[in-house]
């Protein structure tokens, strides 16, 4: 799971940074507004930690901005105001929860569980594009009903691009998301989208997965 923190106190931002990777979470943190809005709209992210006091751009207005761009990933504002007003806003402009400094970093990584567990089950176990099944849950993959064989990396690419169906993904997106910080070749994805290609479209005269130029690929049912 990859978790961006924007948050402007590099103790609290260090403290948060630490206890989420000991705990398993792919952590990226950034120091003010405008650099955390362009991080998590350019890139996947499963939760956003978001102070509501930052430089360049506050938390409500980088929260009120994603949403206006599309981006559904959970946020949880982090904030040392603790009145109401300032709850209501924030949840009013898309935050899904609020947590109050000063707080223990066992509070937070509860709330940090709850966000991802209701987002898990939000999502429907089976994607369907066309006549192509993503079950999510049994990590199994069918195209006209026959049952399709991926290895671990192909699947990750394609649950993805499921999750995105539509969308143009970048090249930059697909690796970060399934390959992180381990050194890959440079054409990785490609080579990797070749497979599921081979897999996925090649027996079929209605091919899902097409390449956008210069930028990336989308996965699209046929229209």
């Amino acid at each position: 799971m990859r978790v961006l923190v924007v948050e402007d106190d590099t103790r609290i931002a260090g403290f948060l940074k630490k206890g989420l990777a000991e705990s398993g979470y792919d952590v990226v943190v950034a120091d003010n507004g405008e650099d955390g809005f362009l991080d998590a709209r350019l890139n996947p992210y499963d939760l956003l930690v978001l102070d509501l006091m930052l430089p360049e751009m506050d938390g409500i207005e980088v929260a009120r901005k994603l949403r206006a761009a599309g981006k559904t990933l959970p946020i949880l504002m982090l904030t040392a105001r603790d009145t109401e007003a300032d709850k209501i806003q924030g949840l009013d402009v898309g935050a899904d929860d609020y947590l109050t400094k000063p707080f223990s970093f066992g509070e937070f990584l509860a709330r940090v569980r709850a966000l991802l567990r209701r987002e898990s089950l939000s999502r429907s176990s089976v994607m369907q594009i066309g006549d192509l099944e993503v079950d999510t849950a049994g990590r199994r993959v069918y195209r006209g009903g026959e049952e399709i064989e991926l290895s671990g990396r192909e699947y990750a690419l394609l649950e993805f691009l499921t999750h995105r169906a539509g969308q143009i993904v970048t090249r930059d997106q697909l690796r970060d998301h399934v390959w992180g910080d381990s050194g890959t070749w440079s054409n990785v994805v490609d080579v990797y989208i070749g497979y599921l290609r081979h897999k996925i479209d090649a027996t079929s005269d209605q091919p899902l997965i097409q390449t956008v130029r210069g930028i990336g690929y989308t996965l699209r049912a046929p229209s």
